[in-house]
């Protein structure tokens, strides 16, 4: 007689994301290689200090957008990757339970407060510039 197992459920655990990355994951490379501080202060004009809604944190929205590059074709289906992906959400400091800005937060950050501007190419020649400094990129490659 065929029986139907009944539904699984799965005890409560107590770990962290840290311990669900893989050491040699390559956003623990990144993360370990480049300092994303300086993107705050970058940016802080563009952001009103003294009201209006809480504001996405810059540096995981330039983060998600680092990781976009990775292949994923849009907005969307980053955000998707991002919620089911623990390497993603560890490089941005996401907990499991935590909800990820949703692909039109992201989208009318990146439209309303950077295009049109010199922030997006003042960063990634910050970020080069640390991956230099490291050793990770040779100069004679950018040229």
């Amino acid at each position: 007689m065929l029986r139907t197992p009944p539904p699984q459920t799965f005890p409560p655990e107590t770990l962290s994301l840290d311990e669900l990355v893989p050491k040699n994951h390559l956003v623990r490379k990144i993360d370990a290689a480049i300092d994303f501080e300086f993107i705050r202060e970058l940016v802080a004009p563009l952001y009103c200090h003294n009201n209006g809604r809480p504001a996405i944190d810059p540096v995981m929205l330039l983060k998600m957008m680092l990781l976009g590059l990775f292949g994923i074709p849009s907005e969307r289906r980053l955000v998707q990757k991002i919620q089911v992906n623990v390497a993603y959400r560890w490089f941005l400091r996401l907990g499991l339970t935590e909800k990820v800005p949703d692909a039109s937060t992201l989208s009318q950050n990146r439209r309303r407060r950077f295009n049109h501007t010199a922030l997006f190419q003042q960063i990634f020649d910050h970020i080069v510039e640390q991956a230099i400094a490291k050793g990770l990129v040779g100069e004679r490659i950018l040229y």
